[in-house]
């Protein structure tokens, strides 16, 4: 596995590790509308399918994106992917975000289906690049704009240590 993907996983595992069930449905105490840790790591794994689904559709196409990047992109796709900056406060789109947690989960089990999906993003990303070329623009992001596979790994690392500090943050104000 690419090692930024790696060291996401890594991060990710060491992170969930000894959560039971019931630890990975807590949220912050002082904000209960926010997310628990399991909803926090289910808006990850969202993130990474509506990933797999745009690198999937352009490996279909076997072409790469023709969008060019606005100025707002490039600005924001350096502060992400150069200075690994994530804007905080910016709401998630209603295709990233979690549902209420019908089924909890235990950290182990959490770490399992990001490894799963890390895993499978990986092999498109290695595909894409093979295809396009490692400085080719190869999809879309939302809000970032066209990006090449070395950006899609880095905007993954960097928004998942986001979520991260969170989970931390979560598990600091609870004890555990």
């Amino acid at each position: 596995m690419n090692p930024t993907l790696c060291q996401l996983q890594s991060e990710i595992n060491s992170t969930l590790h000894g959560l039971n069930a019931t630890q990975t449905q807590l949220c912050p105490t002082s904000h209960k509308h926010k997310w628990s840790i399991q909803q926090i790591i289910e808006h990850l794994l969202l993130t990474y399918s509506s990933t797999e689904t745009v690198i999937d559709g352009r490996l279909a196409k076997r072409t790469p994106t023709r969008a060019t990047p606005t100025v707002a992109n490039r600005i924001f796709q350096y502060a992400v992917t150069r200075c690994g900056y994530f804007p905080t406060g910016r709401k998630a789109p209603l295709l990233v975000t979690p549902q209420a947690t019908a089924h909890p989960l235990s950290g182990e089990e959490l770490v399992i289906a990001t490894d799963d999906h890390l895993v499978h993003l990986d092999l498109l990303f290695t595909e894409a690049e093979n295809l396009f070329g490692p400085a080719s623009k190869c999809a879309t992001h939302a809000v970032l704009g066209p990006l090449n596979i070395s950006q899609w790994r880095r905007f993954h690392l960097i928004h998942g240590k986001h979520h991260l500090k969170q989970i931390a943050a979560i598990r600091r104000t609870h004890h555990i």
